[in-house]
């Protein structure tokens, strides 16, 4: 078909005016005296060159030699001549010689499938491949390997099915070659194995290339075994085959069994040390990277451009430019010029450290910029949230005719997620569709986790729904997005309908139990989750837990937690062991806390941040102090954290001086303004500590609308110190800000009663009855043989509710010998808070030698404070009770507090 249609419109080249050529010409004139044979040489000679190799021009300039030397009937030309053609590049002008050509032979349908494949016209290559009259192995195998280029590789397995089938042709190594190479992509273990029953049936297992070519195959399936068997039985592997096992390994067995190999191989060359410095970077490994490439350098081999793109990615893992800036130094003395792919990860890499000015720098001196240069560019004003410049950048590219491609539009994307402008971001939806990404996997990914960003899941949904092809990335993103309004049903019914799970789905899922509140779910899905054999837990996974351990203070269960982590070699992981910090504090376990900390050798803010806020909760002012100064010390910046907790720990102990200091070397020296939980401490700190009119004073000069959490710590504050004025200020804000919680009421109505004001206390009650606002219900829980026991105020659930209020009463008795006088107007006059049934059924249930530990998720009232604080005294036994603020550490009569909470 194509054939006659190019027939149809024949190419027709005017003979060239004959002129004097220039005396450098004379050579190809004097080949009118050669011989027949001696000119298709020297005219074959001229087509390899490789100057004319890509050049239309020059193609066009041979082809008008062969019409005036009268051979442009000669077949072999011919077939040279399409082969010029299309290296050029100029598909149009190669079916036109190729419509000339009077009686193809097989080279010619050949020259053309390969053209074709190479040009992307896979559809006419199959057409041309189709009309052939007869076909050898090398037009099976242009086809086959077109198919695979194009990524059609399910096609390239019929067709080397159909060729099996065909009598006349039978498949050589390059055949089989190319079949496995389109196995591995598919990543089909069972058809892998075909082929190599097929490969030792036929005896093609000893040539070198199946062998590396079964190995490569059987690496990309993720059939490791198989591979270290190909691998074992080669006499003599070469790099190919070591640089696959070590891509391989890295995947299966981790990046130190990848090393191990790279140290043995008995040779390598720029891919070996590429290969390795790859699989450092995917694992995260940016210091062995930069290191690995000091030792290439050092033995003696150059790096190429995929050296200096790895190791530039590598870079923005390390918190410092200055690799990144010796590197492009390097670059420029070693190169003289930077190629694009060079150039582009300079972008990035700038971009990602927010140097922006300096990226749009690298990026103007490229001499060619391609789609990845401009999207790396766009992507890093995207990350530093210059949303508005990210799409003028956006419309610049497109304006310049660069082709936009998919990472372009999920970048675009990106930038609408930060913003949540779900309207620009259905213009970017349309403009994907109307450029032919609409179906692509990554794009569809983009959209839905917008969508969902911006709050609409039934659009997520659609876009789900209307995906032909659904990765683990699509499933996990829809688990995600109902996770995130609240849908955890929903997002189970996902999760369950995935039919191939990976670790990150697993931990979406867990993470959307434990952040709203299934624990237990969350605890059940982690074992069934140990039982995949196929799913290893990651840091991730022991953070969420560790985080919800530490939230519900069970210590124990943080305990086995822990050494699962060092089971799988992740306690050393940073952020699992700053999760462990976290866990051990809020367990009241303050000394395992800081023993973790102190055997982290290489510490992140994170670290330093876990470590101040356990000695802030635990009431430790001057041990924060201390870890914060020792961080200020090892030059590590504090950041919004950090300050919040060296202010919560001065407000905790009262260190009124250390407080103000702190809140203004917060501005003065690192340059972060304020927040409301900043201006939250400082006035918890001053009014606690009787300034309430300085605590009022700094509210009235906040440069932001003071919150519901600063009003109430200055309400807080007056209760301790009895001034109902400002009290009823703080209530009068409150009430502005429409809240619900009932503390604060509970806290006004409770110093009124104290000043003696029953009918404002009554009117506070008449209140909080006309807004439906209830008292949350008061609850403690403690951890005794492996199990929770929750306590409720005047409990009558409990087995061993008899033998508590027993205990309770035998220990009230003591403690009034030694002083104690109950004051509770506002609790039960009869019964007991939950937070003192938990101490009575911890001492009856626990060993003397072992301290109590109790949780309560609202703050603990004056009278258990004064009455836990007797009972440590009369049983000398260490009490530790968590309330919603903070630590208390009973021992000997005293509290950690000072009282002062």
């Amino acid at each position: 078909m194509i054939k006659r249609a190019w027939r149809r419109r024949l190419l027709v080249i005017p003979a060239p005016r004959l002129r004097k050529p220039p005396s450098r010409a004379a050579s190809f004139l004097s080949l009118h005296d050669c011989s027949i044979e001696d000119l298709i040489q020297h005219l074959w000679n001229t087509m390899r060159t490789p100057g004319n190799l890509h050049s239309v021009p020059q193609s066009r300039k041979i082809h008008a030699r062969l019409v005036v030397l009268g051979l442009e009937s000669n077949r072999f030309l011919q077939n040279n001549l399409l082969n010029m053609y299309f290296n050029a590049g100029s598909m149009e002008e190669a079916c036109c010689v190729f419509a000339r050509i009077q009686a193809p032979n097989v080279i010619s349908w050949n020259m053309m499938i390969t053209g074709l494949s190479k040009l992307g016209r896979i559809r006419e290559a199959r057409e041309m491949f189709d009309e052939m009259p007869q076909r050898d192995s090398t037009s099976w195998n242009t086809l086959i390997s077109g198919y695979f280029w194009s990524g059609k590789y399910r096609e390239s397995i019929d067709v080397f099915v159909a060729m099996l089938r065909d009598l006349n042709s039978e498949p050589n190594s390059f055949t089989l070659a190319s079949v496995m190479k389109a196995c591995g992509a598919l990543q089909c273990r069972e058809l892998g194995l075909q082929l190599h029953s097929f490969v030792q049936k036929f005896d093609f297992g000893k040539e070198q290339q199946i062998e590396a070519a079964l190995l490569d195959m059987y690496i990309k399936c993720g059939a490791t075994d198989e591979a270290d068997r190909v691998f074992e039985r080669l006499a003599n592997p070469n790099v190919f085959c070591w640089n696959s096992m070590i891509l391989g390994c890295s995947k299966s067995y981790g990046v130190v069994r990848a090393l191990e190999l790279f140290n043995e191989m008995p040779e390598r060359d720029v891919v070996s040390w590429n290969t390795m410095i790859s699989v450092l970077v995917k694992h995260g490994r940016p210091k062995e990277t930069l290191l690995m490439i000091i030792e290439m350098q050092a033995k003696g081999y150059a790096p190429d451009s995929t050296t200096y793109t790895s190791v530039l990615s590598a870079c923005t893992s390390i918190p410092d430019v200055g690799w990144g800036r010796h590197l492009h130094a390097r670059i420029i003395r070693t190169q003289l010029s930077t190629d694009v792919f060079v150039g582009s990860a300079l972008v990035d890499m700038y971009a990602k450290f927010g140097l922006l000015e300096t990226a749009k720098r690298v990026f103007e001196s490229l001499t060619d910029c391609n789609a990845a240069s401009w999207t790396a560019l766009i992507g890093g004003y995207a990350q530093s949230g210059y949303v508005e410049e990210t799409f003028r950048l956006f419309n610049k590219m497109r304006k310049m005719h660069v082709p936009l491609d998919q990472f372009s539009i999920v970048t675009a994307l990106a930038a609408c997620c930060s913003k949540k402008d779900m309207y620009l971001g259905m213009q970017i939806h349309s403009l994907s569709i109307r450029i032919g990404y609409g179906w692509s996997i990554p794009v569809s990914n983009a959209l839905l986790s917008m969508y969902a960003k911006c709050g609409s899941v039934n659009c997520a949904e659609s876009v789900f729904q209307l995906m032909p092809i659904k990765d683990i990335i699509s499933w996990t993103g829809m688990v995600t997005a109902y996770a995130q309004v609240g849908d955890v049903s929903k997002a189970s019914e996902f999760f369950d309908s995935m039919v191939t799970r990976n670790v990150v789905t697993w931990n979406a899922m867990l993470a959307a139990y434990i952040q709203h509140d299934h624990f237990e779910k969350g605890l059940k899905l982690y074992i069934v989750m140990l039982r995949e054999s196929a799913v290893r837990p990651d840091w991730v996974t022991f953070a969420t837990l560790l985080s919800a351990c530490a939230n519900s203070a069970i210590w124990r269960l943080g305990n086995q937690v822990i050494a699962h982590t060092i089971k799988v070699g992740l306690n050393s992981d940073i952020s699992v062991a700053n999760g462990i910090i976290t866990m051990h504090s809020k367990c009241g376990r303050i000394s395992e806390a800081r023993h973790v900390f102190d055997a982290i050798l290489d510490k992140d803010l994170v670290s330093w941040n876990a470590m101040i806020t356990a000695y802030a909760q635990n009431g430790l002012g001057k041990e924060a102090i201390a870890i914060f100064e020792s961080m200020l010390y090892n030059a590590i910046h504090p950041d919004f954290i950090s300050y919040v907790a060296v202010l919560s720990g001065c407000s905790h102990a009262g260190l009124v001086a250390e407080g103000k200091h702190y809140f203004d070397s917060m501005t003065r020296i690192h340059k972060i303004s304020p927040g409301l939980e900043h201006y939250a401490c400082m006035v918890d700190l001053l009014a606690r500590a009787g300034y309430l009119e300085q605590a009022k004073e700094m509210i009235d000069n906040m440069p932001i609308k003071p919150s519901a959490e600063v009003w109430g710590a200055l309400l807080g504050a007056c209760k301790i110190h009895g001034n109902t004025t400002l009290a009823e200020i703080s209530i009068k804000h409150l009430l502005e800000l429409d809240l619900k919680d009932s503390g604060s009421y509970v806290q006004l109505a409770k110093l009124y009663s104290d000043s003696g004001k029953l009918e404002d206390t009554a009117e506070v009650r008449r209140f909080m009855k006309e807004r439906r606002i209830r008292k949350n219900p008061g609850c403690s829980w403690i951890e005794v043989k492996d199990r929770i026991h929750v306590f409720t105020a005047d409990d009558a659930k409990h087995p061993q509710i008899n033998e508590i209020q027993q205990m309770l009463d035998e220990l009230i008795k003591k403690i009034e010998v030694v002083g104690y006088k109950r004051n509770d107007t506002l609790g039960s006059q009869k019964g007991h808070h939950s937070e003192m049934l938990a101490v009575a059924f911890g001492l009856m249930n626990l060993p003397e030698w072992m301290p109590l530990y109790v949780m309560k998720n609202l703050r603990i009232c004056s009278n258990c404070h004064i009455a836990i604080k007797l009972i440590s005294q009369v049983t000398a036994k260490d009490f530790v009770v968590r309330d919603a603020n903070r630590f208390h550490h009973f021992k000997q009569g005293c509290c950690s507090c000072g009282d002062y909470w």
